[in-house]
């Protein structure tokens, strides 16, 4: 079995807090801005994201929605479509040797920095060198990269300890970008990027931490995906406050919660709902039972996957606007089978039983953490539990210390949100040795055989059939007690459309298209 440094990544696919405090409903609130009259549809795209990005320097990229801005301005080797599929980016072309521990990436030519510098394989080396020897919240996930070569100006190899069957997804996100070796070290990257994208910052119209201003790159070789010839991205972390800017004309595209749709619709507005961009899974990290002994049973797992009434959860919390699920993959994955939904259903007399067959007829107490995110579910998964016997304390852990106090080992059961991604990086995050959703490092010899043979498989529709065995595994051995997918609504006005369908969930403007 390999063994690699943790994957302990800090909330980069969580939902923000301010969106879960109001019913998880949606992860970003977008817009084009309002430019008048004389102005052409599709001039100006404006988003609201809840939180300032931390960084541009490239080592410190955070995915969610920070990627608005960052994706904009810098190129990634690769990149994921609205439907999910890898495709060229900056790297024209890529291929694997056939022990997948070999790949190689041709770069195209032409390409530029905004500095006037020529992106080349030193480039991307001096890039991706940084990333694996810097700490940041990118770093564990290169953990299987040993080099980076190039050969040529057009040529990347990269050579691996072992065989990641996720690295193709990360190098279509942060780990991907290509900084310009001139400025990566600076200080000043961490505020005035320098990249080959579609957009450069304003700095001149940019305030930190308010609104950020990206004027499109005439010159850009993928300019059709890119529309919009300013982007206008402002911090707003209320969420009353960007859906006011909705109705109101100043944003004229914007994710609302499910009960504004009606209203919206009748009023013109055009409605795309993406079923699920996040899951809420009640992870059931101590599966050897070192800390909670019960959790070392499978009747126990599978006892607390039926304490849920997942319909009248989603009915209640989440106003409709999301769907039940026991599984943690994207729905619209290979992993995801409709079948396994009827595992657990809601039964807590045979969750009782089961509890009884264990050893656990009075039940057992668990503590486990309070988070800022977790608090409008605290109550209902308190009730679940106690309805089968199991007595949850809540522990108040401050926002600050979120990501050490699941690391810890201190919980052994923790609710966890998650914004979707590839079902490999899922299935990586979640279920893999060192995945940072995964802090017991729990595993058998069954899913590591089947994790092994994932990683080395280079056939797409073979690594699918295999995340899908995994999936079912994990779902028949209870590894986690998921309870919902949660989705957004997207309203837009005429001239903008939102072009996503929720295969992939990574947040790039190219979502967004303008229409006639």
């Amino acid at each position: 079995m390999r063994s690699r440094s943790p994957h302990s990544r800090p909330w980069s696919r969580t939902l923000p807090v301010a969106v879960a405090a109001t019913a998880l409903l949606a992860t970003t609130a977008c817009g084009a801005e309002s430019t008048g009259a004389s102005s052409p549809a599709g001039t100006t795209l404006t988003l609201a994201i809840l939180g300032t990005p931390n960084s541009f320097d490239p080592t410190q990229l955070a995915e969610g929605q920070q990627a608005y801005v960052w994706d904009s301005i810098y190129d990634t080797l690769l990149l994921l479509d609205n439907k999910g599929e890898l495709r060229p980016g900056a790297a024209q072309s890529w291929a694997y040797s056939a022990d997948a521990r070999t790949l190689t990436l041709k770069l195209r030519e032409g390409m530029a920095f905004s500095s006037g510098s020529p992106v080349n394989s030193a480039a991307v080396k001096a890039t991706l060198d940084r990333i694996r020897t810097t700490p940041g919240p990118n770093q564990t996930d290169v953990s299987a990269l040993s080099s980076v070569q190039a050969p040529d100006d057009h040529t990347v190899v990269l050579r691996l300890k072992e065989p990641d069957g996720s690295l193709l997804t990360s190098l279509a996100g942060n780990v991907g970008v290509i900084g310009d070796p001139k400025t990566i070290t600076s200080s000043s990257a961490a505020l005035n990027p320098v990249g080959s994208g579609p957009y450069t910052l304003d700095k001149g119209a940019t305030v930190n931490g308010s609104v950020y201003v990206l004027k499109r790159r005439d010159d850009y070789w993928n300019k059709k995906a890119y529309p919009f010839r300013t982007l206008k991205i402002r911090v707003i972390a209320d969420r009353t406050a960007a859906v006011n800017a909705l109705k109101s004309g100043e944003i004229n595209a914007g994710s609302v919660e499910a009960g504004q749709v009606g209203t919206l619709k009748g009023a013109g507005f055009g409605v795309t709902h993406v079923e699920a961009t996040a899951a809420a899974n009640l992870v059931l990290a101590d599966r050897a039972g070192t800390v909670l002994k019960p959790l070392a049973d499978v009747r126990v797992r599978k006892a607390i996957n039926m304490a849920f009434d997942r319909d009248k959860i989603v009915k209640q919390l989440l106003q409709g606007g999301g769907r039940p699920t026991i599984q943690v993959v994207n729905p619209k994955g290979p992993a995801y089978d409709p079948a396994l939904e009827q595992t657990y259903p809601y039964d807590p007399a045979k969750a009782k039983k089961l509890l009884a067959e264990a050893g656990y007829p009075g039940g057992f107490s668990v503590t486990m953490p309070g988070l800022v995110f977790t608090k409008p579910f605290e109550p209902t998964v308190t009730q679940s539990l106690a309805d089968i016997g199991i007595k949850v304390e809540w522990d108040a852990v401050p926002a600050q210390q979120s990501t050490s106090a699941l690391l810890s080992k201190k919980y052994p059961m923790f609710l966890a949100v998650d914004g979707l991604s590839t079902n490999s990086v899922e299935i990586r995050d979640n279920f893999g040795p060192t995945g940072f959703r995964n802090p017991f490092r729990s595993t058998d010899a069954e899913l590591a055989e089947l994790l092994d043979r994932t990683d080395a498989t280079l056939d797409p529709e073979k690594a699918g059939k295999l995340y899908r065995e995994i999936n079912a595994y994990t779902v028949d051995n209870a590894w986690d007690a998921p309870v919902f997918y949660v989705g957004t609504y997207w309203v837009t006005k005429k001239g903008i459309s939102y072009l996503g369908d929720g295969s992939s969930t990574f947040p790039t403007v190219r979502q967004f298209g303008v229409t006639d």
